[in-house]
């Protein structure tokens, strides 16, 4: 069973990793974006780290929850709205409870892909953090293991692909050849989880 320590140790994993990979995530942007995405990313998981330290909810749902409303008010562009998105409509979906399983986190997960698909219009595909979050959710029932797995093999995947979706649509086939920075980002989010589940 997964309790608020396991997700609040979630979300410090992230924001450890993006902490680590910011350049490369803004590295990425650059050719695509606005080339503020791994400062963007950082700055919302700092701010969301520092928001659970001093709260500190109690429920699983209560951590994403704060998690999703911190970014959305600290990450610019659209990364904001789509993680704060993801986070808390997972929350909302995993309710009051203490406790959840993993089969019913990998269904309030789905919900919060669903809504993110939803506000950004992004299928698998359209090269965006939908081509990581996918198959990850696909994979989730081998694990958490299989699931950074799969994220991180979608996120390569990006690279071959044109940009339907986005900033990075504006350019067309010139988008092709790049990795999708976030994708990128979604990637070190799922690998989050094997990460505060000690895998």
């Amino acid at each position: 069973m997964l309790d608020a320590d396991f997700f609040r140790r979630w979300m410090t994993a992230t924001a450890t990793s993006v902490d680590r990979e910011a350049e490369r995530l803004t590295a990425l942007d650059s050719p695509i974006g606005d080339a503020d995405h791994g400062s963007n990313m950082r700055r919302g998981l700092t701010a969301v780290t520092a928001a659970l330290d001093k709260e500190a909810p109690d429920t699983p749902g209560a951590v994403l929850m704060l998690a999703g409303r911190t970014l959305i008010s600290t990450v610019g562009g659209a990364s904001g709205p789509l993680y704060g998105t993801l986070l808390r409509r997972t929350g909302k979906a995993l309710g009051d409870a203490g406790e959840v399983s993993e089969e019913r986190f990998a269904e309030a997960l789905r919900e919060g892909v669903d809504a993110v698909r939803t506000l950004g219009g992004a299928a698998p595909g359209d090269k965006t953090m939908i081509d990581a979050l996918v198959p990850a959710l696909d994979a989730l029932g081998d694990g958490f293991v299989a699931a950074r797995s799969a994220a991180e093999e979608g996120a390569l995947a990006t690279t071959p692909l044109q940009a339907r979706k986005g900033r990075a649509s504006y350019l067309g086939e010139r988008s092709i050849g790049h990795q999708d920075p976030g994708a990128t980002s979604a990637s070190l989010l799922v690998a989050g989880l094997a990460e505060a589940a000690g895998e």
